[in-house]
């Protein structure tokens, strides 16, 4: 490797350990709340993005009092133009290290005719899928041009085998493993990292939500520790809690028809 090239990996190396600027999408969720406290300190930035406007600003406050600097933004994430072209400018403002893709929403199978039906599913995706590659694409041009970033996407243990409770929240978030994984093997020789996150149950409304059992349930601020762990690692995938991650991922490997008994017995099934 050239010495240009090899000052390169050690400018990357030193941004996954300590970015300067960091963006959070979906900052006034559990997880992204937790994900702005812990990274508000002195001398860093914090671009935070969020649609309840009340709550965002009195989370830029608290993460202002830690010391960081803060920009708060509450672009539409389900208008991928808008969105995208919000990052940009945001790019072009601010050098973002890091872009942690947290934004999310959910649904759940009802009674009846309360289904996910087409409005449902496309509700869902505007935000987990088109939402997400949106803000990457905002972000991903100025990150290539210096040779050096950090992109972070927000999946879930439910992308290695879809819950019959929630199956377009499922697909989406599989997905995002999917393109992740992919952009990181394309981006990974131009200095950009990219981690997927895949956390299992976390104290949030959205997790609330869920019927059945939650093994494993944590807290935001652990999961919040473990994926700024994991990302100042450069974790190709940053999984946990470890126990249900395993539990997953066997799901994805037996015979369906066993999978499926599994999840009936845990009360996820249809």
């Amino acid at each position: 490797m050239s010495d240009a090239g090899q000052a390169a990996r050690r400018s990357s190396q030193r941004s996954w350990q300590q970015p300067a600027t960091v963006l959070i999408t979906g900052a006034t969720g559990g997880i992204g709340s937790a994900l702005a406290r812990s990274y508000a300190q002195p001398g860093r930035l914090l671009i935070l993005h969020g649609r309840d406007s009340a709550r965002l600003a009195a989370l830029a406050r608290d993460c202002e009092a830690r010391g960081a600097q803060v920009v708060s933004t509450s672009f539409d994430l389900r208008d991928g133009a808008v969105a995208a072209a919000a990052l940009r400018q945001l790019s072009g403002a601010h050098t973002i290290d890091l872009a942690i893709i947290n934004a999310g929403v959910s649904s759940m199978i009802g009674g009846g005719e309360e289904v996910e039906n087409w409005e449902t599913a496309r509700a869902v995706l505007a935000v987990n899928l088109d939402g997400a590659i949106a803000t990457i694409a905002g972000v991903l041009p100025a990150m290539r041009r210096r040779g050096a970033g950090q992109i972070a996407i927000m999946s879930s243990l439910a992308a290695y085998y879809g819950l019959p409770v929630t199956p377009i929240y499922c697909a989406s978030k599989a997905a995002m493993k999917a393109y992740g994984e992919a952009l990181r093997g394309w981006l990974a020789p131009q200095g950009v990292a990219v981690n997927v996150i895949m956390p299992g149950f976390v104290h949030t409304p959205m997790s609330e939500r869920f019927r059945g059992a939650k093994p494993g349930l944590m807290s935001p601020e652990r999961a919040a520790t473990l994926i700024r762990r994991g990302l100042e690692r450069n974790r190709a995938r940053i999984v946990f809690p470890r126990t249900l991650a395993w539990g997953m991922w066997w799901l994805s490997v037996l015979p369906p028809a066993l999978s499926q008994r599994i999840l009936s017995a845990l009360g996820y099934g249809a």
